[in-house]
């Protein structure tokens, strides 16, 4: 028996899709109503929210996990990006189980910190230098700290729609106040120091730098934001290389997802760009807990004791509980190993690609002007949501739309087709796309399309899109 609205605080639906999912997931709505006493909205992490509720998943291996109630689903959540090896993968659990057997927090220096740094070197020769982090976030607020200290200057440069983490420079310009205004709890003369530039257009940039003598750094998702959904070819990098270069002014490219993902050397490999900063999660922790900020050796040396007395200069301090954590250590050894010992990189972007056309096939037999489309080990649904006439799905160039249509999507459609592909035991990112593993197979890919096609036919039935 399903729980009811009034259980879960969700409006009430006479959706055949909402029906079946709470058919389907039961226990999943009951610890919703019990989290919903708990934790605002019920959830840990926004990216969460799904109405009526989300699957609550009890384990995974693979590219699949299987939630409270046994179903089993086809991740392309994917640990929000963190595992191309999949879930559980054997020499990253032995690593991890090894190290939880020798202690979790030694309150000293470890020698897996060494090995990690090292390991991390092996694929990204700009990292001269690293400093651990718990969180992407916590990597990305040291980056901007590192540049304004370095620099002297305090205004940071960003691009609209670029995720950058919660810290408090990050979050106008994301997804809303766009107007460079601060958002709720932030004050506004954080906001100020963080300009907010039009994605991809190098002469704003240009402008902003001519115009300006106060600009630190530049920061970008290299690949574009979201993994791309708003791509951003090698080209735009290459240029702002060099003209942050020109300008004094360092380059930060935030590969907390591209890291190890876009190739094993990140974006800045695939590019052929040297950044001056870089920063990394998710891979870099093989799925556990760790951020990573690393670069240019001399900026670095803010964070260093005797090389700021020497230097006669104030030392950053960094202090961090979990900095270097063994147990995050032990997992980012054995993934960052992994990926340079075997094809693990071309495997994920092999079945991302078989993804991709598989779902543009099945949305042009549907006849629906929807695309799916991305790089490397991820994917994009493009949903047309100003209804535009002549998409083509197997021949999509998303260069050719705006961000606010390449980002949107009525809500009420995308959450219910979300609903309908869980249903059917597949779950993609809020935004309907998702990042393949190389542990994902041909077969999962076969099953995703269906899932898909039955996903797309049951928003049909239901007059959600055009018959």
């Amino acid at each position: 028996m399903g729980v009811s609205d009034e259980t879960t605080g969700a409006a009430a639906s006479n959706s055949r899709i909402v029906a079946d999912y709470r058919q389907r997931t039961p226990r999943s709505g009951a610890l919703a109503a019990e989290a919903a006493a708990l934790l605002p909205s019920g959830i840990a992490h926004d990216a969460r929210h799904l109405d009526p509720y989300g699957i609550y998943v009890e384990r995974a291996s693979g590219p699949h996990k299987w939630d409270v109630d046994g179903n089993r689903y086809i991740d392309f959540f994917g640990g929000h990006g963190a595992l191309i090896l999949g879930h559980s993968h054997p020499r990253v659990t032995a690593a991890v189980t090894a190290a939880l057997q020798q202690g979790t927090q030694f309150g000293a220096n470890h020698p897996g910190e060494v090995a990690w740094a090292k390991a991390i070197q092996r694929l990204v020769p700009s990292a001269e230098r690293l400093r651990f982090t718990s969180s992407g976030t916590e990597a990305t607020l040291m980056a901007v700290r590192l540049a304004r200290a370095f620099t002297g200057r305090e205004v940071l440069v960003r691009f609209a729609g670029h995720f950058h983490g919660w810290q408090d420079h990050m979050t106008h310009g994301y997804s809303n106040h766009f107007d460079g205004t601060a958002t709720a709890g932030v004050l506004a003369g954080v906001a100020e120091k963080a300009v907010v530039l039009p994605p991809g257009d190098i002469g704003a940039v240009a402008a902003a730098l001519r115009q300006r003598s106060d600009i630190a750094a530049v920061i970008l998702e290299p690949t574009g934001s979201s993994f791309g959904q708003v791509p951003l070819d090698a080209a735009f990098s290459q240029a702002l290389r060099d003209l942050t270069a020109k300008a004094g002014v360092l380059l930060i490219f935030d590969e907390v997802i591209t890291g190890f993902r876009c190739a094993r050397g990140g974006a800045q490999e695939l590019f052929g760009v040297r950044p001056d900063l870089s920063t990394f999660a998710k891979i870099v922790a093989g799925g556990m807990p760790g951020g990573v900020v690393a670069g240019r050796k001399e900026i670095l040396d803010l964070l260093d004791f005797e090389a700021t007395n020497a230097a006669g200069r104030e030392k950053i301090g960094h202090p961090g509980t979990f900095n270097a954590n063994p147990v995050s250590a032990a997992a980012g050894i054995a993934c960052l190993t992994e990926l340079a010992e075997t094809d693990a990189n071309a495997a994920a972007d092999a079945r991302a690609a078989s993804l991709r056309a598989g779902l543009n096939e099945m949305l042009a037999a549907e006849n629906l002007p929807w695309a799916a489309y991305g790089t490397s080990s991820g994917f994009h649904l493009f949903t047309n949501p100003a209804g535009r006439a002549g998409v083509e799905p197997l021949a999509f160039d998303p260069s050719r739309y705006p961000m606010a249509e390449l980002k949107g999507g009525d809500p009420k459609l995308v959450g219910r087709l979300r609903l309908a592909l869980l249903v059917h035991g597949v779950d993609t990112n809020p935004r309907l796309g998702g990042l393949t593993s190389a542990a994902h197979t041909e077969e999962d890919v076969r099953e995703t399309v269906a899932a898909f096609r039955e996903a797309v036919r049951m928003l049909r039935t239901e007059n959600e899109l055009p018959a």
